[in-house]
C-alpha cells in the first residue's frame, strides 16, 4: 500500500495550461507561426496560403516521421519525405478578425475564420491513440467550405516556395495511386530511384481519407478522418482504411475524450512554474511538442519531428541534434519519451556494428553524422556520436534505475562504442596514449578541419571508461575489458589548455567564434569538469566567457549549452541572459531554423531551465542550484532526478521554504540545498505520516537522506512546519498567452483589459 502523503496538490491542471496556449489574433501565413499538432509519428502544421490564388485556404501541412526513401549515393541511408497537405477551402479570402488557439491541454486546434462571405469555425487534433486527423468545419453567415487531400506533386510550385525553397534537399520522383475502398478514399504515394537506365520502387506511403457531411447541401459540419501510413500494399492499404473507418464512424465526442484523457495524465507527470510567465510559458509548451515529436512507442525524433518542411536537414544529426532534442526529457520526468531513443539503439545493433569498417565490426560500433531510422551511417571522421547518444541512454538508466536494462543493453553497446575508440589509440613519447585526427563538430567544419586529441573525443573516452567500470560494479560483473579501461583511464592524454581554457584539441586553440560547445563536452554534458571546487568553478567561467567572446556564429543551440554550461557552476544570472537571449531566435510558434526547420534548440533551452531548477549528475541531488534573482517565486513538482527519485520544492521571496523527495529505487539520498543556510538544528526531515526522519549534514553541507523505497521525506527549515502545498506561481497577466503570433510589445508592460 502506497504510504500517505503530506503533499497537498491544489493544480488546477486546465486553468495553468491555459495561459500558456498559444493564440493569434490574426491569421497565420506561416509555418514559423502556424499552430502545430502531433501524436509522436503523425502531424500537421496550420496556417493559411498567401498566394492571391489560395487566400482562401487553410493549410494542415502533414508529416509522418517513419516515412523515407533511400537516399542517392548513400546505400542503406534513408532521408524523409514530404508528403502532402490537407486544406480547408472556402469560398470567401481569409483576413483579419480572424482569431486561432492551441489549446494544450487538449492538444487541440480552434479558430474561427472570418472570410470576405462569411465565417467558418474550425476544430482540429491528431490523436493521441491512433494514426488519425480530424479536422472539422462548420460554415456559418452564408459561408460554404470543403476540405480536400493534396499530395506533394499536386501542390502548386508557388504554395510550395511560400514554405522556404532548399536545393539541397533530395525528393524522390513520386507517383500516385489512388482508388475508393469501401467508402474511403486510398492514396498510395511510390518513391522511384534509379538503378542503371531503370527506375525501381522499394519505398512509399499510404494515405486513407473519409469525408463525412452533417448535410448534403454544403450547410452544417463537415468532418475529415486522414490517416498515413509507411508502406504500401494490400495489407497496408487495409489496415488503413481500417483506421478511417474506426474513427469516423464513433461518436466524435466519445472518440476524443480518450485522446484528451491521455494528454491530461501527461501533463500532470511534472510542473514547472516560475516568476517569468512567458519562460513559464515556453517551457510548458516543449513539454507539448515532445510528446507530440515522439512516443515510446514511435520512431526516433530526428530533425523535423512530423512537421516536415523544405530543409536540408531531413534525418537525424547525431554530432548534438538528437542529444540535445532529447535532454530535457529526464528531469522533467518524462522517460516515456526518451524510450523512443533507447528502443531505437536497441532496435538497430546490427547497424550500428556496420557503421564502422569491417575489420572492427566483431567487438566495435558507431555512428555517422546523420541517419533515418534504421541509423545507418558510417562512421568516418566524426567517432564520437554514438558515444555521445549513449550518454542520453545512461541518462534514462540514471534516472530510471532499471539495471535489467543496463545489463541487457546498455552496457554492451557502450562497450562497442569504447572499444572503436580504443581500437583507434596510439601510444606517443610521452608514455601516453592519442587518438588521431578526428572532427570536433561545427568547428572549422567549412576547411572539414581534424584535429589530434580532441577535447570532445578524449572526454568521450573517459566518460565512457568510467561508465563501464561503474556499471561493472553495480551488476556485480567481472568483465576481461576492465584491465583495459583501467589502463585507458590511467594513459590517456589530458585535455590540451592554453590561457583561454579548455582548447579544441591539441595545437588548436578557440581561434574564432564557435556555435557548438563540443570543446566543453567535459564540463556539459558530461559533467567530467563539475565545478564544484574553486579551481573548477574558475575554469569553467573562464571556457565559458572566452567562447561568447568568440561571438561569430552564435546559433539557438549555442545558448542551450551555454545556459547549461552557467547552470552547472551556480551562475543563474548568467543562465537566465542565455535562455533570454535564445527566444530571439526562435520563431513565435517556439519553433527553429537554421535553413530549414531544426527542432533541438528550443528543446536544450527547456533543459537549460530544468538545470537553474534540480541538477542531479554525479552522487547529489541539487535543488535550486542556479535561480536567478528575477525568479523569487518557483515551484517545482515531480521533477526526477538521478538515483531514481522525484522531487518537489517550493521557493517564496528568494527562499527555498520545503522540498520533498520521494524514493523510486531506494538508492542512497543526497541532497543539496539552501534551505536553512545549512544549519543542522534549523533543518526538519519529515515522512508522509509525520515522523522524524533520520539525516546527516556532511562538512561541506551535503544532506544524506535515509529514504527506502517507495518512501518520501519533507525538508524544512524552522520550528514551524509548513503547508506542503503545491501550486502555480503568480501569472503576469501581460505575458499570458505570448507564444503563437509575434508578441514583442508584451514584454514592456503595455496595459491591458483587466
Amino acid at each position: 500500500m502506497a504510504e500517505k502523503t503530506l503533499l497537498d496538490n491544489q493544480v488546477d491542471w486546465p486553468s495553468f495550461v491555459a495561459r500558456h496556449n498559444m493564440k493569434w489574433s490574426k491569421k497565420s501565413c506561416s509555418w514559423d507561426s502556424g499552430a502545430f499538432l502531433g501524436n509522436g509519428i503523425l502531424g500537421t502544421m496550420i496556417y493559411s496560403a498567401e498566394d492571391k490564388t489560395r487566400r482562401n485556404t487553410l493549410r494542415c501541412v502533414t508529416g509522418r516521421t517513419d516515412v523515407e526513401a533511400v537516399t542517392p549515393g548513400r546505400p542503406g541511408v534513408y532521408t524523409r519525405v514530404p508528403l502532402g497537405e490537407i486544406d480547408v477551402e472556402m469560398e470567401g479570402w481569409i483576413f483579419d478578425g480572424t482569431s486561432m488557439e492551441l489549446d494544450l491541454y487538449q492538444a487541440e486546434f480552434n479558430a474561427s475564420l472570418s472570410t470576405t462571405k462569411g465565417k467558418v469555425k474550425i476544430r482540429s487534433l491528431v490523436h493521441s491513440l491512433e494514426p488519425v486527423i480530424l479536422i472539422e468545419a462548420e460554415p456559418e453567415d452564408g459561408e460554404s467550405a470543403d476540405i480536400r487531400w493534396s499530395a506533394y506533386p499536386e501542390i502548386p510550385v508557388i504554395t510550395k516556395n511560400e514554405d522556404g525553397v532548399n536545393y539541397n534537399q533530395y525528393i524522390p520522383d513520386i507517383t500516385l495511386e489512388n482508388r475508393d475502398v469501401s467508402g474511403v478514399q486510398v492514396q498510395v504515394q511510390r518513391f522511384w530511384e534509379k538503378n542503371g537506365e531503370n527506375r525501381i520502387t522499394a519505398d512509399g506511403c499510404t494515405v486513407a481519407w473519409r469525408c463525412v457531411r452533417e448535410k448534403k447541401d454544403g450547410a452544417g459540419k463537415i468532418r475529415f478522418y486522414l490517416t498515413i501510413l509507411n508502406g504500401f500494399g494490400e495489407k497496408v492499404t487495409a489496415e488503413a482504411v481500417r483506421w478511417v473507418k474506426n474513427a469516423s464512424s464513433q461518436p466524435v465526442e466519445q472518440w476524443i475524450q480518450s485522446h484528451r484523457d491521455w494528454w491530461s495524465r501527461y501533463y500532470q507527470k511534472s510542473l514547472v512554474s516560475v516568476s517569468d510567465t512567458r519562460l513559464e510559458g515556453f517551457y510548458l509548451i516543449q513539454m507539448y511538442k515532445l510528446a507530440s515529436a515522439t512516443r515510446v512507442d514511435k520512431p526516433i525524433m530526428d530533425n523535423q519531428g512530423p512537421w516536415m518542411a523544405a530543409t536540408p536537414w531531413p534525418r537525424a544529426w547525431f554530432n548534438m541534434n538528437v542529444q540535445m532534442a532529447y535532454s530535457p526529457v529526464y528531469t522533467s520526468n518524462h522517460l516515456e519519451i526518451g524510450e523512443s531513443l533507447c528502443n531505437a539503439l536497441d532496435a538497430h545493433t546490427d547497424s550500428l556494428s556496420g557503421n564502422v569498417a569491417e575489420k572492427y565490426r566483431a567487438d566495435s560500433a558507431g555512428l555517422g553524422r546523420s541517419a533515418g531510422c534504421n541509423l545507418v551511417s558510417p562512421v568516418e571522421e566524426e567517432v564520437g556520436n554514438l558515444t555521445w547518444v549513449l550518454h542520453n541512454y545512461w541518462r534514462q538508466y540514471r534516472y530510471s534505475m532499471d539495471d535489467a536494462r543496463l545489463k541487457s543493453h546498455l552496457y554492451p553497446l557502450l562497450k562497442r562504442s569504447i572499444q572503436y575508440y580504443i581500437h583507434l589509440l596510439k601510444e606517443g613519447e610521452d608514455g601516453k596514449l592519442h587518438l588521431p585526427k578526428m572532427i570536433s563538430p561545427e568547428y572549422g567544419s567549412f576547411r572539414h578541419l581534424t584535429v589530434e586529441d580532441s577535447t570532445y573525443d578524449l572526454s568521450l573516452l573517459r566518460w565512457g571508461c568510467l561508465t563501464l567500470l561503474k556499471s561493472c560494479e553495480r551488476l556485480g560483473i567481472q568483465d576481461p575489458a576492465e584491465e583495459t579501461w583501467r589502463w585507458v583511464l590511467e594513459h590517456l592524454t589530458d585535455y590540451h589548455q592554453d590561457e583561454t581554457g579548455l582548447m579544441i584539441g591539441k595545437d588548436v586553440p578557440l581561434a574564432f567564434g564557435h556555435r557548438h560547445f563540443s570543446h566543453l563536452l567535459p564540463i556539459f554534458p558530461l559533467h567530467l569538469i563539475s565545478g564544484d571546487s574553486k579551481e573548477e568553478k574558475e575554469l569553467v567561467h573562464h571556457c565559458l566567457r572566452h567562447w561568447f567572446h568568440r561571438e561569430g556564429d552564435l546559433r539557438g543551440f549555442t545558448f542551450s549549452g551555454a545556459a547549461s554550461l552557467a547552470a552547472a557552476i551556480g551562475a543563474g544570472d548568467e543562465a537566465l541572459a542565455y535562455v533570454k537571449s535564445s527566444l530571439h531566435l526562435f520563431k513565435p510558434n517556439t519553433m527553429y531554423t537554421e535553413a530549414g526547420p531544426v527542432i533541438e534548440s528550443p528543446l536544450a533551452v527547456a533543459e537549460g531551465i530544468n538545470d537553474m531548477l534540480l541538477q542531479s549528475w554525479g552522487e547529489d541531488i541539487r535543488v535550486f542550484p542556479a535561480v536567478p534573482k528575477e525568479w523569487p517565486d518557483v515551484t517545482i513538482h515531480g521533477l526526477r532526478a538521478e538515483g531514481g527519485f522525484l522531487v518537489s520544492a517550493v521557493r517564496r521571496d528568494g527562499e527555498t521554504r520545503w522540498i520533498r523527495v520521494e524514493s523510486l529505487a531506494g538508492e542512497p539520498c543526497r541532497i543539496r540545498t539552501d534551505l536553512g543556510q545549512m544549519n543542522q538544528q534549523a533543518i526538519h526531515a519529515v515522512s508522509a505520516s509525520g515522523q522524524e526522519l533520520p539525516f546527516e549534514i556532511s562538512p561541506d553541507g551535503l544532506i544524506h537522506l535515509e529514504l527506502e523505497k517507495g518512501q518520501e521525506g519533507y525538508l524544512y527549515a524552522g520550528e514551524q512546519k509548513p503547508k506542503f502545498v503545491i501550486e502555480p506561481v503568480s501569472s503576469q497577466k501581460h505575458l499570458e498567452n505570448f507564444f503563437g503570433e509575434n508578441k514583442p510589445w508584451r514584454l514592456y508592460g503595455i496595459p491591458f483589459e483587466d
